[in-house]
């Protein structure tokens, strides 16, 4: 992760906000949707870092009650 960068994701579940932060190279919005999904206790993380882990979408996230998902590089990072 020599390039990662820090990004803040922020979503609602059930209604209630929340935010966290977190270090990746890239970051767009299918993939902010499967790392809101693993915050809110939803999408799976892989045990080791070349696991490949099936992503969840953004319907399977708003089943379970996410939603507006939206993210920004952290602290002004491009």
């Amino acid at each position: 992760m020599v390039n990662a960068k820090l990004f803040v994701i922020d979503y609602t579940l059930h209604g209630q906000p929340k935010s966290f932060i977190i270090r990746l190279e890239k970051l767009d919005m299918p993939e902010a949707w499967h790392w809101a999904s693993c915050d809110a206790g939803v999408g799976r993380i892989g045990r080791f870092a070349r696991e490949q882990v099936k992503k969840t979408s953004q319907l399977q996230a708003e089943q379970f009650g996410i939603e507006n998902v939206q993210w920004r590089c952290s602290g002004g990072q491009l």
